[in-house]
């Protein structure tokens, strides 16, 4: 097989790798492919070998770096808790246990009056707890 259609391999994988949803698999067979064509410009190996090198490097890789690619991957989210003891505003007059917006640091939240007594469109609350993306809210 020539260098260029293991090339050619490796890019389709890491193509297949882009378009399909998360498993990290064919990312590490492409790079594997990418390095056997540089075996194969060299004319070091016999074409069997280069099969041979291409799954145990692809397994290898697999094995060796999926989880720390995985790892980095992910995406770090703020936790949501920081948000406790923050300070909202009613966009709109709530009744005790009524759903409806509040403004937090810029962004119009979901909110929960955790109160007995209603709160008005305006008024200082408190972040109580976090629910999901619900802020439970009392007056300060």
């Amino acid at each position: 097989m020539s260098w260029w259609l293991w090339v050619l391999l490796g890019l389709a994988l890491l193509v297949v790798e882009m378009v399909t949803p998360g498993g990290l698999f064919a990312l590490f067979f492409g790079l594997s492919a990418l390095i056997v064509s540089g075996v194969e410009a060299l004319g070091i190996a016999p074409p069997w070998l280069e099969w041979l090198l291409f799954a145990a490097l692809g397994v290898a890789l697999l094995l060796l770096l999926r989880k720390p690619v995985q790892a980095r991957l992910q995406t770090r989210s703020a936790p949501m808790d920081d948000l406790v003891g923050e300070v909202a505003v009613p966009l709109e007059d709530l009744g005790p246990n009524a759903t409806g917006k509040a403004e937090l640091r810029g962004t119009s939240w979901t909110v929960r009056n955790a109160g007995e007594t209603p709160l008005v469109r305006g008024q200082r609350c408190q972040v109580q707890r976090v629910d999901g993306l619900t802020l439970w809210i009392r007056p300060e």
